[in-house]
Formats: structure tokens, sequence, C-alpha cells
């Protein structure tokens, strides 16, 4: 399974593309969709919707992941943060791809053991996850992580799904 991991922004969209297999993760490649603060609002969309279509063409992901975003203190960046999310949804969708949603926390323990890891801990982390990768950012290794989160949570349904299976559908 060819996984897309995206870490929303509106300055800089990390993205990371791991293949899973069973257990084995390898990486394939990661980056990040950065646009233009002198554009307005609708030119930096329009630029991650274009810059995430272009990501999902060359690698061909079977299903993506998408960091949940949580509330700032400014609305406004909130409110910007959360259209440049929505595009973060809405591409894999329009290619066809499953979306699962993450919260950061829910990232952090499937990557390092701990909810409240910090971002170089993280980083870190993936860096051992993934031997031999080069991650190009701050933004690609969170998009690597939640990559490597929906990897094993779908690993995980397709294991519980087999058992459940095998036992005739009892205990569901």
């Amino acid at each position: 399974m060819r996984v897309l991991g995206l870490d929303p922004g509106l300055r800089a969209t990390g993205w990371g593309i791991i293949d899973a297999d069973g257990n084995r993760l390898s990486h394939v490649a990661n980056g990040a969709v950065k646009t233009n603060r002198t554009q307005d609002l609708a030119q930096r969309l329009l630029a991650l919707h274009e810059g995430l279509a272009e990501v999902i063409a060359a690698y061909r992901p079977d299903s993506a992941a998408v960091e949940v975003t949580l509330a700032n203190k400014n609305p406004s960046s909130t409110l910007k943060l959360g259209m440049a999310r929505g595009i973060s949804l809405l591409v894999p969708a329009l290619s066809g791809l499953p979306v699962g949603e993450y919260l950061p926390m829910i990232v952090k323990k499937a990557v390092v053991g701990t909810g409240h890891a910090q971002k170089d801990q993280v980083g870190h982390m993936v860096s051992r996850l993934l031997p031999g990768c080069d991650i190009a950012s701050a933004d690609a290794a969170d998009a690597l992580a939640v990559a490597i989160c929906h990897a094993h949570n779908q690993s995980t349904k397709r294991h519980w799904g087999q058992g459940t299976e095998a036992a005739g559908g009892r205990g569901r």
C-alpha cells in the first residue's frame, strides 16, 4: 500500500509518500508545496491544489491521510489554516483516494510513543523508522509521520478484520 501523508499549512503543506507492506515501511519521497505570501488567498489555495495534484499524479498513492488542524489563538490564522486543510482533504478525494484524518497527538503517539512529543523528536523517529530518508523540511517530516500513523492504523484494521472473519464474525 502506498500512502500519502499531508501536513496542511497555507505557507507550506508538507507531503510524504511511503510504501507499507505489513509492518515494513519504506520511504518513497517527501517535500512541501509552498505558496507565495504576496499572492491573494485564492491564488495561494490554487497553488496548493495544483502542487498536491502533481504529487498524486507523480507517485500514485493508494490512500491519503491528513493531520487534523487544531485552533490557534488568532481566529484569522485558524480560518486560513482550515482552508489549506480543506484543500489537503479535497485533492486526494478528487483523485478517488480514501482519506484518513488523525489528531496531532495520535500521530505523535504512533511515531514517537508519546502524544506530547516535540517536533524534533518526531523528525528523529521518522528518520529511524524510514532509514536512508532525506527529510526535506519539518513540514515534510510531519507529513511522513502522518503517513506512518495511517499505515499502522490500516494494518491494524486489516489484522483485526482478518481475525473476526476467521472467527465467523464473532466479537464485533
